[in-house]
């Protein structure tokens, strides 16, 4: 099932299992995932993209490996709001990956979540090589850590 909002995945995600964050990107998916709790997001890899097939059985990997109950794609909307080619390209990513498994999976606004990443790697003075190598999962621990607070305060809330 695809969600556009939290609230949705937390009524259909199983309520002790972690989250993953990806990074959809047109060479790699960063992979980042959560404590138990839903409460921290920890970047975790960057999978280099082949064909879907062998990705989403990387992810469906990941899934079984890390007892995960949600999967957040980051949806890259246009600093404007709206949708272009890209945040296409990740619905279907979705709806794809929806075919191959039954957990929740829904979107977050990624807007700057590279640049945020970038500049955190920049703060803690790591090579540029090195922050070739992990932007993208680290990316995708801003997407999910977005999310997860989002959740949290849905939680305190109601």
């Amino acid at each position: 099932m695809i969600f556009d909002d939290i609230a949705g995945i937390m009524a259909h995600s199983h309520k002790t299992l972690a989250w993953m964050g990806l990074d959809l990107g047109t060479k790699t998916i960063g992979v980042a995932v959560s404590d138990r709790l839903l409460s921290s997001a920890t970047p975790l890899l960057t999978v280099r993209r082949t064909k879907f097939s062998k990705d989403a059985q990387a992810l469906l990997d990941i899934i079984i490996n890390r007892d995960i109950g949600a999967i957040i794609l980051g949806l890259p909307r246009n600093m404007d709001g709206s949708e272009g080619p890209r945040c296409q390209s990740t619905r279907a990513f979705a709806r794809n990956l929806s075919a191959r498994t039954d957990l929740a999976i829904g979107y977050w606004d990624e807007r700057l979540s590279t640049v945020a990443a970038e500049r955190a790697l920049l703060e803690a003075d790591t090579s540029r090589k090195r922050r070739a190598e992990v932007i993208d999962h680290v990316a995708a621990g801003y997407i999910l850590q977005g999310a997860l607070d989002r959740a949290r305060n849905i939680r305190t809330v109601t």
